[in-house]
């Protein structure tokens, strides 16, 4: 069945209650509704005054943090034991889950920023970010900001293109993978650029 038609039928049986109960599903990896199609589709509602626009976004944005909350708190409290029980069977040993701390330490607070854009990584980003333990704080300032870019960004797709939104969802999900290809090349580019910088600096 498509996708959008799904939401379309949750939509009219379930209003409002699909974005506060739907969003957090799409962040335990039970996409249904589907997060993306689900959000530009909040902002068509409103866009045609089926919906009102701010009560529609708050609900939005309240069940996407209610989803990050949610799976970031199951991480931090039973994650790491699960996978020292069940880890080998998932080749994720303890060992690994520390160097990813140790490089997320590094560089990963402001991936957050984009981490929810990523379908496959959204699904799973709570849980990664409550396992290795990132401090409740920066879950605030980045995850919250990242959800926030993330449900902001799709409800104006719908919001802003009106009638033609279906197009115009349709063109971003088939180039969000090319885009963050793109923006990690540019990433590498810069980090090569940085790094040739300070080694001529010292020389």
């Amino acid at each position: 069945m498509n996708l959008l038609h799904v939401v379309q039928q949750l939509f009219e049986q379930y209003g409002y209650f699909v974005l506060l109960i739907g969003i957090p599903l799409d962040f335990i990896a039970l996409p249904i509704p589907p997060g993306n199609s689900t959000l530009a589709y909040t902002g068509f509602l409103s866009f045609k005054g089926v919906l009102t626009s701010l009560p529609a976004f708050a609900a939005a944005l309240t069940g996407a943090l209610i989803g990050v909350t949610v799976t970031y708190w199951i991480g931090y409290k039973v994650g790491m034991p699960l996978i020292e029980r069940f880890g080998k069977w998932l080749s994720l040993k303890p060992t690994i889950i520390e160097k990813t701390r140790r490089y997320y330490d590094k560089y990963g607070d402001k991936l957050l920023l984009i981490a929810f854009f990523i379908p496959g990584i959204r699904q799973f980003i709570g849980y990664f970010i409550g396992i290795i333990r990132i401090p409740y704080r920066n879950v605030i300032i980045y995850a919250y900001s990242g959800t926030a870019l993330w449900v902001t960004s799709f409800f104006l797709v719908g919001y802003v293109f009106g009638e033609q939104w279906e197009q115009m969802f349709m063109l971003i999900e088939r180039n969000l993978k090319v885009f963050f290809i793109v923006l990690g090349c540019a990433a590498v580019v810069f980090l090569l650029f940085r790094w040739f910088k300070r080694a001529r600096n010292k020389a």
